[in-house]
């Protein structure tokens, strides 16, 4: 094999035209063996797909036509092309990109191996100025996805790999593993000394007005010189102007999360002998993950251990309470993302008043578009790295493919304004990981963004100590419903915490056979799209449609069904935002699992269904989640007539800004009837600070109906007003409990 390709910087492909080139796509069980066919493929994309088309298969977003790829993760599969090579003039070089392919992988032209890798996120070159001609064949054979054992074919067949597990299977994604091209791959022809990569660097002044800023410029050689860069402001001014590294900025314009202040961004122009060569979007922020108010006074007694550790979030010196979601894969093939599959679901997560993101570990490490678009709306991203409920031994092949794969991830995100935090995986501290933080693979990255992204904080995994994972039902098996569980807690952050809820009915109709649809049965597409039995801690989970005849009987339709448990989920995720918010300052933030879902979901705990079509749990997490707000705390969501029902009273404020003081109003609504409680006059409220207000109480009577509605209003300010929902069962029609159920009402 020739000397090995440099491995290459996604700032490269850029900066330069990438022609495309025209692909075929095959499998074969022995790699000494051709393909006995190829088809067209599409690229970036996935031999799925490629072979789907081909071949005129159903789509496998409805039913279980997922199944029908079962066989492609055990082959290999081969691209194909011809080289189309545009002519290279004197001084001119031609290059073969490939941004990313996934995932264990060699390249040939004519036959003969030029590269070799495994990692699917890291890009790479080969030089084919004197190696290739135009018509030479160029292929890349794709190994079988890995799997560390036979069976049981579920996540923990990627544990030895650097291959998102997702894809292994989960509670809300089908086994189907994605395999084939899925990043910009082409031609390109650069003059002979050319741009590489820019490493954009800075450190600000302690009042942060002012950068000390480290620009470093990568060409092709080092030793020539002529690279330069200048920084222009938001407006559009030029500020800086440096054929050095270093050059200073003062007069800073910070880049801060939504609801906190302006995204700023820079732009920087990097050039090359006087021509601009590359352009991207820079901003400058301070993040910091710190001590909440009192941490150090835990715990109290001797004898003493660590304090929890620090997960509250300061932004350029202001804390912040993030308030967010879980981001999944948005599509099973991460070769068909682009900024269109990403724009319309970020402008949702900012239209919700989010300004974290967490990026899963169990997914891939999300492309360039993703930061870009993050960066313009102000949303901060905690970043995983592709580790997820698993023990990830810390084999040697194992770790040099982390490293690789971990390096080129941090090199490219580093320099995006809305990185929040590094972390290095989910749940991997938990009994089902069996991981601490002595294995080998956690401290490798540890060390990896401490070397190169010193000032970037980074987490072991989540949870770690104090912060909480779950529940993910409006009920557990104790009865308990979020608003025993949750006001009961005391936790620095809730990084996941679920409420499941059916999709739309429409919705529903565009994936599960019409003769499948109701009643809900297992064994049928309800099943496959996860509304029964993925999750081992609830058989009927997502659709819990016992929890749903619990509150209101049996439906009596499938429109009835999934009001209902929309219902739920709406009340429940109000309720656990509003209530961790309510726990301030111990609790840093609210993240819920999950926000969107890369295939049709029947029912699952996402507020976003496939491809981005909002769930009406969506506008109620919105409502929860807005700066500020009237709030009310109740103990329990059903109730009884002849009950007390009671509620505390709060305003609710995590803006940067005052709350002027205001009177709020509450009343009940009960079968058309309003019923006036209380009026709580408030005193003015500080930039992020909550205050307490009364207990109201009223004693339910009968009514018609199984629902009543809790209304605040704040005179003149509607933008304050909240409105929560709740079940009532009048005496009489209470149904018997089921054998070993026990009601929290009595």
């Amino acid at each position: 094999m020739p000397s090995p390709s440099r491995l290459a910087s996604a700032h490269v492909a850029a900066s330069y035209p990438l022609a495309p080139l025209t692909w075929e796509v095959g499998f074969t069980k022995d790699p000494s063996v051709p393909p006995a066919e190829l088809v067209p493929a599409v690229v970036p994309g996935a031999v799925q797909l490629d072979w789907a088309r081909a071949k005129g298969l159903p789509d496998y977003t409805v039913a279980d036509n997922f199944r029908q790829f079962r066989f492609a993760e055990d082959v290999y599969w081969v691209y194909r092309t011809r080289l189309d090579l545009p002519k290279a003039g004197p001084g001119e070089r031609l290059y073969f990109f490939c941004g990313g392919v996934d995932y264990r992988f060699r390249v040939y032209l004519n036959g003969e191996l030029f590269h070799d890798q495994e990692g699917m996120f890291t890009p790479f070159e080969i030089d084919l100025t004197d190696r290739a001609k135009q018509g030479d064949e160029l292929s890349i054979v794709i190994f079988p996805a890995p799997k560390a054992t036979p069976t049981p074919e579920d996540r923990t067949q990627a544990r030895l790999s650097n291959k998102p597990p997702v894809s292994y299977g989960w509670d809300w994604h089908p086994r189907l593993i994605p395999c084939g091209i899925w990043q910009e791959t082409g031609i390109q022809l650069r003059p002979a000394r050319h741009f590489r990569a820019v490493d954009f660097r800075y450190r600000l002044s302690d009042d942060l007005t002012a950068a000390d800023l480290d620009v470093r410029i990568e060409t092709s050689d080092p030793g020539a010189g002529g690279a330069s860069y200048r920084l222009l402001d938001p407006d559009g001014s030029e500020v800086v102007s440096s054929a050095t590294p270093e050059a200073r900025l003062a007069g800073i314009r910070l880049w801060w999360p939504s609801g906190e202040g302006k995204p700023e961004l820079y732009t920087l122009e990097v050039l090359l002998d006087g021509a601009v060569v590359h352009t991207r979007k820079v901003g400058f922020r301070r993040v910091r993950l710190v001590m909440h108010e009192g941490a150090w006074d835990e715990p109290a007694r001797f004898p003493k251990s660590r304090s929890r550790p620090p997960v509250t979030l300061e932004v350029n010196g202001r804390t912040i309470f993030a308030r967010g979601s879980n981001w999944v894969c948005p599509e099973i093939f991460p070769g068909i993302i682009d900024e269109g599959v990403y724009r319309p679901l970020l402008e949702l997560a900012k239209g919700a008043h989010f300004n974290l993101l967490r990026t899963w570990g169990g997914a891939i490490i999300n492309k360039e578009a993703f930061y870009e678009i993050c960066d313009e709306l102000g949303l901060m991203v905690w970043t995983e790295f592709h580790l997820a409920c698993n023990l990830y031994e810390g084999e040697p092949n194992y770790l040099r493919v982390l490293e690789q794969e971990a390096e080129s991830t941090i090199r490219r995100v580093r320099q995006h304004p809305s990185l929040a935090f590094w972390c290095g995986g989910n749940e991997l501290f938990n009994v089902w990981s069996g991981m601490t933080d002595q294995s080998l693979p956690l401290r490798l990255l540890n060390k990896l963004t401490y070397e190169l992204d010193r000032d970037t904080p980074f987490l072991p995994t989540a949870p770690v100590d104090g912060m909480g994972h779950g529940d993910y039902r409006f009920r557990d098996e104790h009865g308990r419903e979020p608003h025993q569980i949750f006001a009961s807690a005391s936790n620095t952050a809730y990084s996941e915490f679920g409420c499941p809820g059916p999709s739309d009915v429409a919705y529903l109709k565009t994936f599960i056979p019409e003769a499948e649809l109701f009643p809900p049965r297992k064994g049928t597409a309800w099943q496959t799209h996860h509304g029964f039995g993925a999750w081992n801690m609830d058989p009927g989970s997502w659709l819990c449609e016992a929890t749903i005849a619990h509150y209101f009987g049996p439906a009596s339709s499938l429109e009835e069904l999934v009001e209902r448990g929309q219902l739920l989920q709406c009340e429940g995720y109000k309720f656990i935002f509003e209530e961790a918010r309510r726990q301030k300052p111990v609790c840093s933030m609210a993240l819920n699992w999950c926000f969107n879902e890369p295939w049709p979901s029947a029912a699952n705990n996402n507020i976003v269904s496939w491809p981005h079509r909002p769930k009406p749990a969506y506008h109620a997490v919105k409502a929860a989640c807005r700066p500020a707000l009237a709030s009310a705390r109740a103990p329990r969501f059903g109730w009884m007539s002849g009950e007390e029902f009671r509620a505390d009273l709060f305003v609710l404020n995590d803006s940067p800004e005052r709350v002027a003081a205001g009177t709020v109003e509450a009343r009940l609504v009960l079968a058309g009837r309003s019923v006036a409680l209380v009026q709580w006059s408030f005193p003015d409220l500080e930039p992020g600070r909550n205050t307490k207000g009364p207990t109201l109480s009223f004693v339910l009577p009968r009514f018609e109906g199984n629902t009543f509605r809790l209304e605040l209003g704040v005179a003149g300010r509607a933008e304050l007003d909240s409105s929560y929902t709740f079940a009532c069962t009048n005496v009489a029609e209470r149904r018997k409990p089921a054998p070993g159920e026990r009601f929290l009402n009595g």
